[in-house]
């Protein structure tokens, strides 16, 4: 089955522009491929504001996230894999959703990765959600 995520992102970003609200999204930054500026990421992770007037050529595909923006006066393009998307949400709103893991979901529906996600054992260097 396809992941939720895009689709769950896609939805979550247009609700939040559609309220005139500003989408932010958290980054898990230690995924593979993910580009974004090494110098502003905080414990694995980076908080990126996706909004309409902070980024440009935005694309959300099914696979990742590419977009332009400006860091410190300097442009950068920014990749992020579907699966470093760690949240979505309109800061001010403070309403948005964590994304979930396909494993997750997967075993939330009863397949068999249920076996898998209970012999997975803690990371502690996985970096911790917070919604700031």
């Amino acid at each position: 089955m396809k992941s939720q995520r895009p689709y769950l992102l896609r939805a979550l970003y247009a609700w939040i522009i559609d309220s005139d609200e500003v989408p932010y999204v958290l980054v898990d930054t230690t995924i593979a491929d993910v580009q974004v500026p090494p110098e502003h990421i905080q414990d694995g992770q980076i908080v990126l504001n996706l909004g309409p007037d902070a980024v440009r050529d935005l694309i959300i595909d099914d696979e990742f996230v590419s977009c332009g923006g400006r860091f410190g006066g300097q442009r950068f393009e920014l990749y992020l894999p579907m699966a470093s998307i760690r949240a979505i949400y309109a800061k001010d709103m403070d309403q948005g959703m964590v994304l979930p893991d396909d494993a997750l979901a997967d075993a939330a529906a009863g397949s068999d990765a249920v076996a898998d996600i209970d012999e997975q054992p803690a990371t502690p260097d996985k970096p911790t959600l917070r919604l700031v």
